[in-house]
């Protein structure tokens, strides 16, 4: 592989970017422009995407976005074996489409498999930085690996909370929003040739790959 990486594998980091982008961006204007009373505070995003809703094309449109592009880019993690965080961004992307795919609203029984898909999705969000933290490290991206790991504990407290009776809409724009920005970071420093391939000779414990 080229150093940087090669051409497809930048490409690919891009969606890193554009994913995050389009799902903040939806939930930001679905909150603005819906003519229900609705608190970014105190609800919840998935309400925008909930039946019946208003907002629910906008919303669930940037949930559909997301979903597709975490896979692409988790692509891009494995490929420059970036330890097992492929495996959980990836797995983030699966779920967000399975949170689509199981609007709020529609029966009590979608609803908890509503849950249960949010929650995955939180969990694999949180655990992509520390995942990847080692392999970063070990290549000189001292910077990114711990942020990564700060991100992944603020996100991992931020979500916990949404689960209490704290204001569950602001402590969940909180911890996604901080995963979301460290993917971005990320996938910019792939699509940038500042994070390349591992070093020839040398083996992250993850595997040859860093697929394991």
């Amino acid at each position: 592989m080229a150093p940087g990486g090669s051409g497809a594998v930048r490409v690919a980091a891009v969606a890193g970017i554009v994913g995050p982008a389009a799902f903040v961006a939806a939930w930001s204007i679905g909150a603005a422009v819906t003519a229900v009373d609705y608190s970014m505070i105190d609800d919840p995003i998935s309400r925008l995407a909930a039946v019946g809703a208003d907002t629910r094309v906008l919303m669930t449109g940037g949930f559909v976005a997301f979903g597709l592009a975490l896979p692409v880019y988790a692509w891009s993690l494995r490929q420059l074996g970036l330890g097992a965080a492929w495996i959980t961004a990836a797995g983030t992307g699966l779920a967000t489409l399975a949170v689509a795919a199981a609007p709020l609203d529609h029966s009590a029984r979608v609803d908890t498999l509503h849950g249960v898909f949010a929650t995955i999705g939180y969990v694999t969000l949180a655990a992509t930085p520390v995942l990847a933290s080692r392999s970063l490290r070990r290549r000189g991206h001292h910077a990114l690996a711990t942020g990564g790991l700060a991100a992944a504990a603020v996100a991992a407290v931020a979500l916990a909370l949404t689960a209490t009776n704290l204001p569950t809409g602001l402590f969940q724009r909180l911890g996604l929003t901080v995963g979301d920005l460290w993917i971005a970071a990320c996938a910019a420093a792939i699509a940038t040739g500042r994070i390349g391939p591992r070093p020839s000779g040398t083996h992250d414990r993850e595997g040859p790959t860093g697929a394991r």
